[in-house]
């Protein structure tokens, strides 16, 4: 799933997707020729209790479109590149790529540990800043980690959970993949703040931040194992809804 702050630089191409994925996104229907059911879902389950595995969906129909829409845009465009860029560069050259870009991102890290008012975490942030910056040149190196200073990610759509701000409804961005209503708040909070006072503002050059945001991309999704359809479960879509919600709400928790 492709870095957040990128998301701007695929509008486009998403909203042609959406437009050519609009007349398949609805459930499937009904018909008089459909044969009834076995057993009701009111027969089986207690409506008066909360059951975990639901997840709040009302836009399911719209949802399941989109998932489509990332699954053929992730085989046919981006994991493409992913492949070539995998094959071209040895495997401490990603390395060095893949700290830099963590390094980088350290900065929605501090100021959402600062929002949320977590000194300890702040602290850490902050020191593996100064240090990956300084001794591991640039970032490119990560010594913070092997000193115990471990990453402390905090993202804004988190900060609005430690505010309690409720999940709303769940959501499949285009490209982006799993979220919810407020993640979704969150990750354009996050991308305002890097592009408005974040290490990318910093760079006057405009090529050189286009080009950061296209490598940090590649990059996050090399590191990301998930293919789509290739879980061998006939009910992908619910156990990826359900996997990122329970995620979330740990992570907001700690």
């Amino acid at each position: 799933m492709i870095d957040r702050v990128a998301f701007t630089t695929w509008l486009p191409m998403i909203l042609f997707g959406l437009v050519l994925l609009a007349g398949c996104s609805t459930l499937p229907r009904t018909s008089v020729e459909t044969e009834p059911p076995l057993r009701k879902y009111d027969e089986l389950v207690d409506q008066r209790k909360t059951h975990p595995l639901e997840i709040y969906d009302p836009l399911e129909g719209f949802n399941r479109g989109t998932y489509r829409f990332n699954y053929y845009f992730d085989k046919y465009i981006f994991l493409p590149v992913v492949n070539a860029y995998d094959f071209v560069l040895p495997d401490y050259v990603e390395d060095r790529i893949s700290c830099f870009v963590d390094n980088v991102f350290e900065f929605n890290n501090l100021l959402n540990n600062i929002l949320q008012g977590k000194l300890q975490g702040t602290g850490i942030t902050l020191s593996r800043l100064i240090i990956n910056s300084t001794v591991g040149i640039g970032g490119l190196w990560n010594p913070a980690t092997g000193w115990g200073m471990h990453e402390q990610p905090e993202d804004f759509g988190q900060t609005l959970g430690y505010y309690g701000a409720g999940g709303g409804p769940y959501l499949i961005l285009p490209i982006l993949g799993p979220s919810n209503l407020r993640d979704t708040i969150g990750i354009a909070g996050d991308a305002a703040s890097f592009a408005g006072a974040g290490p990318v503002a910093w760079v006057e050059n405009n090529a050189a931040s286009r080009s950061f945001t296209g490598v940090s991309s590649v990059d996050r999704r090399h590191r990301q194992s998930f293919r789509y359809y290739q879980s061998g479960s006939p009910f992908e879509y619910e156990m990826v809804r359900l996997i990122y919600t329970k995620k979330r709400e740990l992570e907001i928790s700690r």
